[in-house]
Order: C-alpha cells, then sequence, then structure tokens
C-alpha cells in the first residue's frame, strides 16, 4: 500500500519534536487574543445603543462607564495573551529551526564524502540554514496568525446574526473578495512559480559564492567580465523569475485585495441605503443607526485580519519550497553502515572487477578495473585526464561506493568495515587542500585532536615547514589569514602534509600533491614524502610522472580502464600508453623560452 504523503505542514510539526505541544498552545491562544480582541467592539456597540437610547438626555446612559472599562480589559487581555501566544510559538519556532540545522547537519555527517563534490558548500548553507529561517516565520507568527484570523471569522459570522446579518455580510464580501483574489496569487499553477522562484535564488546564491572564492584566479587572469558571466545570468534569471511573479502574477490580484481589506467600509454603504427606509418605517432607526456604527467600526478591523491572511498563506508558500530544499538535504545518500563490521587482517589494498558510475551519467567513470597494493607498496596512478585516476583512489575511503565489484583493504570489502576504523587507517593529501582559519598548531592537530605541541612540532618538522614557522609572528600558533598572515599554496601543501604525517596512517593516499608548488616547494614536499610514506601502503595519483619513476607498480588509466601496468622500466619497454606519455613528459621538461635570432 502506498505511503500517504504527509502534508508540509505535518513535515515542518515534525521537527519540533518535544514543542509541538507548546505550537499547539501558542495558536489557542492566538484565537483566545483574537476573540478578546473582538469584544471591546462589542463594548463600543453597547455604549452606542445606551446612548441612542436616552439621547439627548446622555445623563440617564450610567452604564457606559462599565462598558468603557470593560473594553479596556478585554483590550489589555488580548494583548497579554496575544504576547504569551506569540512567546509560545517564537520559542517552537526557534527550537524547529534549530533541530532542522541539527538534523540536517547529523544527515551531512553520515553521507558519502562525494557527496559535497557534486553539492557546493554555498548551495548546501542556502538549502540548510537559509530554509531553516524560512520556516521560523511561518512557525512564529504566520500559523498563529491564521488561527487568529480563523478565529475572527467564526466570531464574525457570529455576530453577522447576533446583530444585522445584512451588514455582515457586507463586511464579509470583503472577505471573500480578498481570499479569492489571494488564491489567484498563490494558488494553482503559481504555486509552481513560486518554487522556480525559490530555485533561482538558491542559483544565484551558489553562483554567488563559487564567484568570490574564484576572484583570485579572475584577477590574476584579468577575465572579469567572462567569469562574472554566469553570476549575471543567475542575476538576471532570478530578476526575471522575480518581475514575472510581483508583476505578471501579483499586481492585479494584489490590487483588487487591497481595495477590498482597505475600503470594506465602502460595501456597507449600499447595504445601508438599502435597509435604513426599512428602518424608518419600523420606528427602529435608533437600532439601525446604532448597528451600523458597530460595523462601521468593525470593518476596520476586517483589514488586518485579510493582510495576517495573506502573509501567513505567503509564508506557508515559502515554507513548502523551504521545506522542498531541506528535504534535498534529509534524503541525502547515506553512508551504509554494517552491523557487523569486520577488522582487516593487513594493510593491503585490492580492486577486484570494480565498475563505477556517477550519478546522473551513462558512462562509467570506472569501468571493470583490478589490481593489488601490497602492504607498503607504493602504487602509482597515471594516465589522461578524465581517466578515472581520482575516482579509483575516492573508491578506497568510501567518497562513494562501488557500482559492482569489491574495493578491500586487509582483504575486507571497505562496506563491511566500520567507516571509523576505515578512515583511521587512510591519510589523504590532496592537490587543492583547505587549511582552517586558526593556528597552524590546531590545523594540524586536526589529525589527531590529544597531539601534544612537541608532537605537532616534529610533524611539522619532517613536513619541510621550518622556514615556514621561522618567518611567521608566532610560529606554530600564528592564525591563519589574520592581520596579512597567508601562505603559498606549495606552504599550504606541506602544512597538509604534517597534518598527514601527525595522523600516522598506515596508508596514504596522494592525489596530485605537487600539482600546484613551485621548483622549491616541490623539492622540499618530495623530501616530507619519504617521511610520510615510509613503510606505508600508498596510492598515488600524479601527472608529473618523474614522481612515480621509483613506485613498485604503475597503473595507467584511461576511460575507466587499464590500459597496462607494471614498473616503470617494464611500461617503457612495451611502447604503450606510458610509454608516449612519458616522452611527452621529457619533452616539456626539456623545453624552454629562447632569444636571438633562430
Amino acid at each position: 500500500m502506498k505511503e500517504k504523503k504527509k502534508s508540509d505542514l505535518a513535515v515542518l510539526l515534525g521537527y519540533a519534536g518535544n514543542y509541538k505541544g507548546l505550537t499547539f498552545l501558542g495558536l489557542a491562544l492566538s484565537g483566545a487574543a483574537m476573540i478578546l480582541g473582538m469584544l471591546p467592539y462589542i463594548c463600543i456597540w453597547l455604549v452606542a445603543r445606551d446612548l441612542i437610547d436616552v439621547a439627548p438626555d446622555w445623563s440617564r446612559a450610567t452604564e457606559i462607564g462599565k462598558y468603557g472599562w470593560m473594553a479596556f480589559g478585554f483590550a489589555i487581555a488580548g494583548i497579554l495573551v496575544y504576547f504569551a501566544a506569540l512567546m509560545c510559538t517564537h520559542i517552537a519556532a526557534f527550537r524547529t529551526a534549530s533541530n532542522i540545522r541539527k538534523q540536517g547537519v547529523e544527515r551531512l555527517m553520515k553521507t558519502p564524502l562525494g557527496f559535497f563534490d557534486s553539492n557546493a558548500s554555498g548551495l548546501l548553507r542556502n538549502r540548510l540554514d537559509g530554509a531553516a529561517s524560512e520556516t521560523e516565520t511561518l512557525l512564529a507568527h504566520n500559523l498563529a496568525d491564521i488561527v487568529g484570523s480563523a478565529a475572527m471569522f467564526i466570531g464574525m459570522i457570529v455576530l453577522m446574526f447576533v446583530f444585522d446579518w445584512r451588514m455582515g455580510a457586507a463586511c464579509l464580501l470583503a472577505a471573500v473578495i480578498s481570499v479569492g483574489a489571494m488564491f489567484a496569487m498563490m494558488g494553482g499553477k503559481n504555486a509552481k512559480m513560486m518554487q522556480e522562484y525559490q530555485a533561482a535564488q538558491d542559483y544565484m546564491s551558489k553562483a554567488g559564492t563559487e564567484y568570490v572564492r574564484g576572484i583570485l584566479v579572475v584577477k590574476v587572469f584579468q577575465q572579469t567580465v567572462y567569469s562574472f558571466k554566469a553570476f549575471k545570468d543567475a542575476i538576471e534569471d532570478y530578476s526575471s523569475k522575480a518581475e514575472k511573479y510581483t508583476v505578471g502574477v501579483c499586481r492585479v490580484p494584489q490590487s483588487v485585495n487591497l481595495t477590498a481589506t482597505e475600503g470594506a467600509f465602502i460595501f456597507m454603504v449600499p447595504v445601508a441605503a438599502f435597509i435604513a427606509p426599512t428602518a424608518l418605517q419600523a420606528g427602529d432607526f435608533a437600532g439601525f443607526v446604532t448597528n451600523f456604527a458597530f460595523y462601521a467600526v468593525f470593518s476596520a478591523i476586517v483589514s488586518t485580519a485579510l493582510a495576517r491572511i495573506m502573509f501567513a498563506a505567503s509564508g506557508m508558500m515559502l515554507a513548502s519550497t523551504a521545506l522542498g530544499r531541506i528535504a534535498h538535504i534529509m534524503n541525502a545518500p547515506v553512508l551504509e553502515v554494517t552491523d557487523n563490521p569486520k577488522e582487516p587482517k593487513d594493510n593491503s589494498i585490492e580492486f577486484k572487477d570494480v565498475s563505477f558510475t556517477y550519478e546522473g551519467s551513462d558512462v562509467p567513470a570506472i569501468n571493470h578495473v583490478s589490481f593489488r597494493a601490497e602492504p607498503g607498496q607504493t602504487v602509482a596512478l597515471v594516465g589522461p585526464s578524465g581517466g578515472g585516476k581520482t575516482t579509483a583512489a575516492s573508491l578506497i575511503p568510501r567518497f562513494w561506493d562501488v557500482t559492482d565489484g569489491r574495493v578491500s583493504v586487509g582483504g575486507v570489502d571497505v562496506r563491511e568495515m566500520d567507516p571509523h576504523v576505515l578512515m583511521d587507517r587512510i591519510a589523504f593529501v590532496f592537490q587543492n587542500n583547505r587549511l582552517f582559519k586558526t593556528s597552524i598548531f590546531e590545523n594540524v592537530r586536526a589529525a589527531k585532536p590529544d597531539a601534544t605541541r612537541d608532537e605537532v612540532q616534529k610533524a611539522l618538522s619532517a613536513a619541510q615547514c621550518d622556514d615556514i614557522l621561522a618567518k611567521l609572528p608566532d610560529g606554530m600558533d600564528t592564525v591563519i589569514g589574520t592581520e596579512g598572515t597567508y601562505l603559498s599554496g606549495g606552504e599550504q601543501q606541506r602544512v597538509a602534509l604534517a597534518r598527514a604525517i601527525l595522523k600516522n596512517a598506515p596508508i596514504v593516499v596522494l592525489d596530485e600533491a605537487t600539482a600546484f608548488a613551485d621548483p622549491e616547494n616541490e623539492a622540499l614536499i618530495q623530501k616530507a614524502f619519504s617521511t610520510l610514506t615510509k613503510g606505508k601502503t600508498v596510492i598515488m595519483i600524479a601527472h608529473r610522472l618523474s614522481t612515480v619513476v621509483g613506485a613498485d607498480k604503475i597503473i595507467v588509466l584511461d576511460q575507466g580502464k587499464i590500459e597496462e601496468e607494471g614498473t616503470h622500466e617494464e611500461l617503457k619497454q612495451k611502447n604503450g600508453m606510458y610509454s608516449r606519455m612519458w616522452s611527452d613528459y621529457n619533452q616539456a621538461v626539456k623545453w624552454r623560452i629562447c632569444t636571438g635570432e633562430v
């Protein structure tokens, strides 16, 4: 049997947890506050009735003082109860938004790390933090306003029959027109347009984040106009959808809505003109005037209540699209954890008929790949860009799980290992390592939180970072990114190497670790490699073939398949792809800019 889909409100209240009851209490108090807010108008009607009955001898209206104090008391009580209602809904809203953020982060902590390659951090932040904030308005204000306005309309319908149903119906006509106008703006196909508007906002946020992060490259290569194009297109798309919705959809219905609600009194004029002659003939003109005065005053709160409903309906629609964005994170793939984890026997790595296809792609990134790295061996993965080298390496720590086949560490399928045990056995050095905006000491110690200062210092020295520390004002206590303290790409890479050295994991994955290093930094990084990889099982990805000459095994990957494998000398003898790559590499190394005539 197909499971019934939950409403957006039910989903949202599901995040409230123990604070769901506080939300319902706040809604009940909001309804009570609106009823209390209507009672002063009845007191006004009673005052008008008594004054008209005794006119012109006003002194005989002895009860009007009592009615005045009653009106004052009801008004104060309404304000206090509404304040209590908002206190309840606000507390529940803040806790709900907090729960959304916590559950979202908890979900992200369980997703494969590869998920973050295809989902930019700016987009994830906007979807989780920004969308959670949008739900606060709904729970804190909009729902309370909806319940309060519903209570008001129920009270209005009751008053229609208590005093004069014809004048009450005239007041209600304004409400009917307003509700129809609001549905025209927010119902049907226009709800989908709001989703497109929110999607454009998400894309603009993502494009803006990526543009800011790439400003350094933009300035270096003077590509401002071209690099800004994607961000500019995102802004224009957002602007176009916002204008299409506000001008194309909302302009006419909103004009009708405001005219009806702000001019609710106008609907009473023809009704009063129709009733007045009958009231005169019946000798009840005083009662007619009293009722007209009541509804004339009462019509003023109709616009206020309808405005609340409009903003509440807008809040419901925004919350609905926000929940859709939150669902993207809450439904993110989760790294499956076995109930009976196995311990690896050693530090060997084996790919057995492994295939992997990225989501949304029809072409495998890795296609029936098999190889083995014995404990303590260095295996290099080389080949043209897009050949599958990084993808293969990312399958070892389960950044992604294989589509077919098996990746094993120590004879155990990585999917049958405890993820924490697996990650503890592997150290990574990527081509573009990121350092936290904190001290170098804390950056390095992130690999081993209980490390001592002496251990961190030794790791930095082993990573050839002594010259870096010598030039910094506070040594390894210097906070990166403050007061003009920045490190070059090669220096950042050496600090990242210190982090990997401190972790001292038995398996090391090096992904183009010298890609952005200058010759001086590359020489120091190579020295650090000798410390990092000593006695370890190493998977090395490299385009600079000089760095893999000493590898125990070189595997050439092209279009996701193994073209050939062997040692450096063996592959040179085969005159295959590796041999051609080696020849091209040596020609590139020898290339020089010559001056003078040729």
